[in-house]
């Protein structure tokens, strides 16, 4: 039940993802916050990278965290990258841009990061 909970969970921020960088916002009030959205973009693939990673762990693989992690941010990188390319490819009111991909990037390998500073000292702490 928890392992499908995670999955729901990891499943629909990704389409969440492709939505928010897909739909057009020109019809909202433009906010003057200078590169506010490299902070959500990098905001977004944080939680991705998260979310994926809770799920793929649950369940007691025998594939390490490290390897689960570096999986985990090269398929977000790639997926950054389509959202992209579809943004030029398929939006008349959106544009790529290389500094969104590196946001994305970004905000997954700072979460794989945390992650693995918690499995590496902060449980190790906790199973002594």
């Amino acid at each position: 039940m928890l392992k499908n909970f995670w999955l729901f969970a990891a499943c629909s921020w990704t389409v969440f993802i492709a939505i928010m960088c897909l739909i057009s916002f020109n019809d909202l009030p433009k906010v003057s916050v200078g590169n506010i959205d490299k902070f959500v973009h990098a905001g977004f693939y944080f939680l991705l990278t998260i979310f994926w990673y809770i799920y793929l762990r649950i369940g007691g693989r025998t594939v390490s965290s490290a390897q689960i992690l570096f999986m985990i941010v090269a398929v977000a990188g790639i997926y950054g990258i389509a959202i992209e390319f579809a943004q030029a490819a398929f939006t008349k009111t959106r544009q790529a841009d290389m500094f969104d991909a590196v946001a994305n990037f970004s905000g997954s390998v700072t979460a794989a990061i945390l992650i693995s500073v918690y499995v590496r000292f902060v449980k190790r702490q906790v199973n002594r």
